[in-house]
């Protein structure tokens, strides 16, 4: 793992506990599952880009699904 994998997944990673808390605080599942898979995802993808594309994918999801 070099350093901008590293960097990557930390950003990732705390992005995803931010939506967690949100999804805590509004009671939501969507930001839940959201956040759970950003924290999950950089264990999984050792590629840069594809990990960039991922999370920013999986970040787009509560926006397009979690509206009612």
């Amino acid at each position: 793992m070099d350093g901008t994998t590293l960097l990557f997944s930390m950003l990732f990673g705390s992005i995803g506990v931010g939506y967690i808390m949100y999804a805590k605080r509004m009671g939501e599942w969507v930001p839940a599952a959201v956040g759970l898979g950003l924290l999950v995802v950089p264990y999984l993808i050792s590629s840069v880009l594809v990990l960039v594309i991922v999370c920013v994918a999986l970040m787009a999801v509560p926006f397009v699904f979690g509206r009612d």
